[in-house]
This record gives structure tokens, sequence and C-alpha cells, in this order.
């Protein structure tokens, strides 16, 4: 049932992966048979994603029902105790509707839950209560009882669970939206962690992307949230995201496509765990067990010795790297998905949700991380535009003029709470105006930089980020100038990056020289504070 066990040393898969030394089996690529679906397997997702997505001139089916009782009855009642002052403070007050919406995620299903866990990636985008409660979908929802787990797991690897295990865990080690997973042994000895899909997830997936299209349309400016996002594009996006979770054949290639990618750039403090050659379906993935530290546990890193700013310096540097330089990235950071071994290297966990780039979206992808680094707005505006942020035919440089980007930065903290609100909302009010939206690749890149900048809060409080933006800065040149020189037709050389343009991109005047993590979190403590106070205040 297993390979034999990888060993360092001439043709072994670290050969071409990013993987532990010394692993339970060796993984031939070229062999296995679900890398050779993968590719064909993920056409046939995106092309179903037009299909779902389109909305339909009638409500689809008695599920729009059941979905709008669930979420008027977790709704009403709090808007009841809100009109008759039950809550003493905004905050509690977002604490319970937190609570009921989670709740009520969890009651309507996988596709609900899934949005729970976007938005629980989301610290500093969404209420604080918010993401902390949905924080709770990621390995606290409630599990498949044992027998569904066993009966998926025989149907599709075709055989009874003793006669591939010889030990498997009824209790689950983590539920999600789409899957569980469960710590078991292989007949041949080996400690593997099972990750297995809940058995009517695809159905309800489809079905619910159906809803979403057909609500869509009708919250078009009604909410200002809905509205910033572009309903019909948000239910699109998602729906691109979440198709290709719903088979594991694809989750397993995304795992060797990252490793592969890690290798190749030479992280070395990156690990990826080795799927099994033959125990992978469209249910069921089999893969490497590790053991380590969560990732938040910022104690017990430190008592173990480990150089907590040496792993987020590795995440930046290797996030950006893959998305920049071979146009591959994990898609879903978040501190379930990263376990740090008691070596310090980090193992990335999950690939249900990878981004891609290539063609000319990766070379757009490239001309905005170079138009950053350089301060050049116009080669900004039109890389966006290129990635999809805005339509073609857009005008850049009224863009450019409506959003006052060539003019000069204004720090933040000088302005007032009403000043701030005000030009919150001038900039939205624009952007709507020119039908911005946000791709799929540059929605799950903010998505994980906004992880990484909780993470430092974390992990490294006291990091320089001035420091850092140069030092990763003259590693991309000195490293990968060349190349990324020859893909954009520039001369690497003859790029000057603009320490003085990301400063004030910071707010910040040029002779600031250094800025700490902890300076920056009470910078935007301040800014946050006055604009809920003229917010309170204008009530």
């Amino acid at each position: 049932m297993s390979s034999s066990p990888t060993t360092p040393g001439a043709h072994s898969d670290t050969d071409w992966a990013a993987f532990t030394e010394v692993g339970p089996w060796d993984v031939k690529r070229e062999e296995v048979r679900w890398v050779h679906l993968a590719a064909t397997l993920r056409s046939q997702g995106q092309a179903e994603v037009p299909l779902l997505t389109k909305p339909s001139k009638l409500p689809p089916g008695a599920r729009v029902i059941s979905v709008s009782a669930r979420l008027g009855q977790a709704i009403a009642p709090w808007l009841i105790a809100k009109k008759r002052g039950k809550f003493d403070t905004p905050e509690a007050s977002r604490a319970v509707i937190s609570r009921r919406l989670r709740k009520a995620a969890e009651t309507l299903g996988p596709t609900y839950i899934k949005l729970g866990q976007i938005i629980s990636s989301g610290d500093g985008l969404f209420p604080a209560e918010l993401v902390e409660e949905f924080k709770k979908c990621r390995d606290q929802v409630p599990a498949e009882p044992f027998d569904v787990v066993r009966r998926t797991v025989e149907e599709d690897l075709g055989a009874r669970l003793e006669d591939i295990f010889e030990s498997f865990e009824e209790t689950a080690l983590a539920a999600a939206s789409i899957a569980q997973v469960h710590v078991a042994r292989l007949q041949t000895g080996e400690e593997v962690v099972v990750k297995v899909q809940r058995p009517t997830v695809s159905a309800y997936v489809r079905k619910d992307l159906r809803v979403m299209a057909w609500l869509a349309p009708h919250l078009v400016g009604r909410i200002p949230v809905a509205a910033l996002a572009n309903p019909p594009s948000l239910v699109e996006l998602f729906a691109e995201t979440i198709v290709e979770e719903l088979d594991f054949r694809m989750e397993a290639a995304n795992m060797l496509d990252v490793a592969a990618m890690l290798h190749d750039l030479g992280q070395e403090r990156y690990v990826v765990p080795r799927p099994h050659p033959t125990l992978v379906t469209r249910r069921v993935l089999v893969m490497e067990r590790f053991h380590g530290f969560n990732f938040d546990d910022v104690a017990g890193m430190h008592d173990a010795g480990i150089d907590t700013v040496d792993v987020v310096r590795t995440a930046m540097v290797a996030f950006m790297e893959g998305a920049v330089v071979e146009g591959i990235f994990h898609g879903d950071l978040h501190g379930g998905n990263l376990l740090v071994l008691e070596d310090g290297r980090t193992a990335l966990l999950d690939y249900g949700i990878v981004g891609r780039l290539s063609g000319g979206r990766r070379n757009a992808f490239l001309r905005l991380m170079l138009g950053a680094t350089t301060n050049d707005v116009k080669v900004q505006m039109a890389a966006l535009r290129d990635l999809g942020a805005l339509p073609m035919d857009t005008d850049l440089d009224a863009v450019i003029k409506d959003l006052r980007l060539d003019e000069a930065t204004v720090d933040p903290t000088s302005l007032s709470g009403e000043e701030m609100v005000r030009e919150v909302q001038r900039i939205v009010k624009a952007l709507l105006g020119y039908g911005a939206k946000l791709p799929k690749e540059l929605m799950l890149y903010v998505k994980n930089l906004v992880f990484l900048d909780g993470a430092i809060a974390r992990l490294a409080p006291e990091l320089d980020l001035i420091g850092e933006v140069a030092n990763i800065s003259m590693l991309f040149a000195t490293k990968h100038g060349e190349r990324l020189g020859r893909e954009l037709g520039i001369d690497p050389t003859a790029v000057e990056f603009d320490m003085d343009g990301v400063k004030r991109s910071m707010g910040l005047e040029s002779s600031v020289n250094s800025l700490t993590y902890k300076e920056l979190q009470d910078r935007r403590t301040l800014i946050q504070k006055r604009m809920q106070d003229h917010v309170e205040s204008a009530r």
C-alpha cells in the first residue's frame, strides 16, 4: 500500500520538492496518476463557474427560503435588542451579532461556513468581534459522525478501513467547512493524517452558489460594504475559489506544485507534507503527519528556542517570491494552516486554495510590484487594470486624478475623525464609479498580506518594517533581478527603489528611518479611534 520511505540522496523526492529529509514514502511525480488529472479537473471546475453564478429569473428552489429564514432568525432578535438599548457598548452589540451569524453559518452548512472562514482571515478588514467569532469556523465546526467518515473512506479507497489502516482515530483532529481530518496509522506503519470530505458538501455548495447568484444583483447599492465588493463579482470570485476545493486530487497536485516551487526558490525554511502516491481520491486525501507548534503559540516557540522573527521573515519572503517569481502561492494563509516544527522550519498545510498567475496576468502582477517599489502610480494602475481590477477601457489618468494619487500623501494621523471618514467615502465612491472589483489572485494575495500583518504583531512586534522592506527589495534585486528584468523587458540595473515613496505610502515623513510594527499599530489605533469617535458622535 505504501511506497518505499524517502532517504536523502540519489533520486529521492527531496531532489525536486521541499519535503523533509526523511519521509514515510517517496513521491515519484511522473508516476502519480492524480497529478496528470489535476489540470483537466481544474479547467473543468473553472468552466462550471459561469453556469453556477449566472443569476436565474426565478428564485432557485426552496433553499432561498430556508437561507433567508435562518438569517432572519439570527438578525431579528439582535435588532430588537439594539433598538431597546440592551447593549452597554458597541463592542457588546457586535459580539452578539457576530456569534449569532456564526451559528447561522454553521446551521446553513459548508458554503456559509467557508464564507465565515474567509472573514476569519480578515483581521483589520472586518470588526474584530466578527473575525474572532468566525475563527471558530476553521476547525471547531461540528464533525460528521464516524460511520459517515468510514463509509466515505471505504467507498473512495475501495477497501475496508481495517484493510488500509492499522488504526484510525474516530474523533476528528479538526473539522471545517469542506472536510475534517483524522489521525491514522497505515498497515505499513506510517503515521498519517486523513482528510475526508463531507458527503453532501459538493451538492450543497453548488445549490448555495445558485442562491447567492440570484440574491447578489438585489444587493447592489443597498449595503455599503456589499456595494464596494460588487456582490455579483464577489459571488463569482467565491465560486472560483470553492469549486477547486471540492476535489482532493487537485489539492494533492497543488501540494506537489508548491513543494516544487519552494525547492526551486531554495526556500529551505518551508516544508510541505507528502501526499500519499496512491491514497488520494476526489473525497479522501492521505498525507504525511507533522508535529510542531501552533503558529499562535509564541510562548511555546520561545521556550523551545525558536526564533519567531525568523519564522515571520521566512513567511514574508517565501510568500512574495512564490507569487512574484514563480506565479504560484498558498492562497489561504492562517494560523491553522501553518505549523512550526521543532527545528524552526514552517510546515504549510491545507492546499485547497492556491493562487496561480500565468501569462499576461503574472506579467501584470510583476508590473504592479515594480510600480510599488519605484512609486510609479501610472504603472501600478495599468497593472491593476490588466489584472482585471478595472475595466480595460478605464481612463487611468482620470482614476489617478479622482483618487488624488498624484498628490502628496497625507499622514492619516494628522486628520480628524470626520476628515478620515469623508476620505474613505470619497475613495469608495470613486472606485464604484469606475467599476472596480477584486480579481481572485489579487484577493488571495491581499488576504495573505493581512494575515502576515497579524503574524508580525504576534511573533515579531519589534520588527523594523522599513528595514525589512529595504532588505526584501535588495534580496529580489540580487537574486531575481536579471530574470524579472528579462520578463518585463527592462534593464534591472536602471530600476531605482524609492524608499521615500514607500515611507510616504505609510503616511510617514522621509526623515523617518525606522518603524516597528508596534509603532505602526499605535498609529492604526489612533486612526481607528478617531474614526469611531466621529461615527459615534454623528449618531
